[in-house]
Order: C-alpha cells, then structure tokens, then sequence
C-alpha cells in the first residue's frame, strides 16, 4: 500500500470515529454536561433548588439541566444526652447543577429565585473539575463488590468510620448495602455505599 493511500485511510478512519463519538453524544446528551456550582442565599437552599427545578420544567429545559443536588453529609449528633445520626447541609449557601452550560441559560438560572448566581470569576459560570466532581460526591461511582448476605465489613468511611457491621442485604445496582452495626449502644440498620466499606475475610 502506497504512503498516500496509507494516509487517506488514517484520514478515513479518524472520520469515522469523530462521526461515531458524535452519535454516542448525540443519543446521550449528559455526556455533555458538566457540573457547576451555584450561590444561594442563606437558607434558600431547597427553596433554589425547587424553584430551579420549577424553570427546568416550565421552560423545557430538560435536555440541558439534568441534576440539581443540595451537598449533604450525615454527622453524629448529641440531643438531651441522646446521640443519633442526622443529615445536614455540607456547603451552605450552595447546590450543584449538571448541565450543558449556554450563555442563554445564565439568564435563566441567575434570575431563579433563591440564587444569587454561579461560582466563578466575576459571576461566571466554571465548570468544575473531575477532582471537585469526586470530592463533593456528585457522580456515583460504580463499585464490584463481592458482598453477601451475613458478610462481615467494616466502615472506612463517613461517621460510622471503624465500625464493624454484618450485610443485612445488597443492591448492586445502587451500589448500596444494608449493614446491621452497633450504633449508640444498640443495634441498627443503616444503608452504606460499597465505597464506604470494606469485606472483612473470616
């Protein structure tokens, strides 16, 4: 095969993927998407949230705002010498939105009640990066994990970290299994992601 006939097959085959990778874009939109952080006012962060949510419907927005997500976390707290666990809001005065980001939905999402606009520099609007994506746990990693009912695992992660617990039941498509642990003296049952356990051999 001459080089020039070598060339034009390169040239043919990267054509070919481009064209292949626009139709995986095409057929699922989110791959287009990013995340994007939005201010609240203090408080406001359910009511941004569902006002947000309000706009994407009203306005047919489906197709470039995919998901709206107060960051919570869950903490230990101590009520009339009673411990529990609660969730609370790990960033006040900010959600998150997956979206593909246009110059004509800033207008919309800024003038929302509850928000006062996207973190960035000088109001606008910046994507964040895959680390910023991982850390503030906005997408759901899917996690193998070999786990059945009555396995022994022990939390290494969130408040519970430590704890050794028994699998109550696995769901692999949430990535979620339900672990009996001691909490406060007693015994219950809480729902963790594989990510935050680990299988403890026998």
């Amino acid at each position: 095969m001459s080089e020039e006939n070598k060339d034009l097959e390169t040239v043919e085959t990267e054509k070919t993927i481009e064209q292949e990778e626009k139709i995986e874009k095409q057929a699922d939109p989110r791959s287009e998407a990013k995340w994007y952080a939005l201010h609240t006012f203090s408080g406001y962060e359910n009511v941004a949230k569902d006002n947000l949510t309000t706009v994407v419907t009203k306005f047919g927005l489906q197709d470039r705002i995919f998901d709206i997500i107060i960051p919570m976390e869950t903490v230990v707290e101590e009520k009339n010498g009673k411990k529990k666990l609660v969730e609370r809001k790990s960033m006040p005065c900010y959600i998150f939105v997956k979206m593909i980001y246009g110059d004509d939905l800033w207008h919309w999402v800024v003038n929302t009640r509850g928000i006062t606009g996207f973190v960035g520099p000088n109001g606008r609007a910046l994507a964040l990066t895959e680390e910023e994506v991982r850390k503030n746990k906005l997408e759901k990693i899917k996690v193998e994990a070999n786990l059945q009912v009555g396995d022994k695992v022990e939390v290494i992660d969130g408040p519970l970290e430590g704890t050794i617990g028994t699998v109550q039941s696995v769901n692999a498509e949430t990535s979620v299994a339900t672990v009996i642990v001691e909490m406060f003296g007693r015994e219950a049952p809480v729902d963790l992601d594989f990510t935050q356990m680990r299988k403890i051999d026998a």
